[in-house]
């Protein structure tokens, strides 16, 4: 296992900091686990990618290019710590060359498809890998949407991305839901997971830049990164968006502490 550190708040658009912060308190609570709950320890290795916040663009090419030798080289799983989501934008992008049919899975409580900024920022970064054709529609699956704009909508509809909201999770139950994406996911040569962690409910991951109500239980989370750690063709990891400076007891940086644990 490898973690690398994105420390990178660039693209938040200004109405965030402290994601940068993310990396480092992920992984001082990282060392504080043992054991994951099937007995397993694994140390993993950790290095840094050094970006610049004050230059997205720069940014988005250091990651991509850094990432692209990473990742051909890879003979482990690699877990990214950002970090804002748009990290999500060049990390995809290198993971997805030379591969046939690569597939992304992403929880949040936001589709991320709105307006074709440039740079992509956190609030588009999935819309842009869509419409520069880094990905196609139907080997994107989007858990935990609950607060979108209606144009948001209506782009997941047109490009018939699949996506599965709070409300139906909880109508059908985690389990069930689980077990469709697990079905989709098998069948792509390479999976990459994407965990923003405003996927979360706020009463159990309050540290994060937007606090949507009724989101997913961390047990509900954890469940599904149980099971899909068991897929053989994930290979790439990130986890985002966790905000250490409005962390309440550090709940929301060691859960994502615990989520890295369980991936390995």
């Amino acid at each position: 296992m490898k973690l690398i550190k994105i420390p990178f708040n660039g693209a938040s658009m200004n109405k965030r900091d402290g994601q940068e912060l993310a990396p480092d308190a992920i992984c001082s609570h990282f060392d504080e686990m043992y054991c994951n709950e099937v007995g397993v320890k694994t140390d993993p290795s950790i290095a840094s990618i050094d970006i610049d916040n004050n230059n997205v663009e720069e940014s988005f090419q250091l990651i991509e290019k850094e990432l692209t030798e990473i990742f051909g080289k890879a003979t482990e799983k690699i877990c990214l710590i950002g970090g804002d989501h748009s990290i999500s934008y060049p990390a995809f992008r290198a993971f997805a060359k030379g591969k046939t049919s690569p597939g992304l899975i992403v929880f949040d409580a936001h589709p991320d498809c709105m307006h074709d900024f440039k740079p992509p920022t956190h609030e588009d970064w999935l819309r842009v890998l869509i419409e520069e054709q880094s990905i196609k529609p139907e080997h994107i699956i989007l858990v935990g949407i609950r607060s979108c704009d209606k144009q948001e909508i209506d782009f997941l509809k047109t490009h018939n991305i699949r996506y599965f909201t709070m409300k139906q999770i909880a109508q059908e139950g985690i389990q069930q839901i689980c077990d469709i994406i697990m079905e989709n996911a098998r069948l792509w040569s390479d999976l990459y997971l994407s965990v923003d962690i405003d996927a979360v409910d706020p009463g159990m991951a309050p540290g994060t830049g937007y606090c949507e109500p009724g989101g997913l239980a961390s047990r509900e989370l954890l469940y599904c990164i149980q099971r899909l750690r068991l897929l053989k063709n994930l290979s790439a990891v990130d986890i985002v968006e966790i905000n250490p400076k409005r962390d309440i007891n550090a709940m929301t940086s060691k859960l994502g502490a615990k989520l890295i644990r369980e991936l390995f």
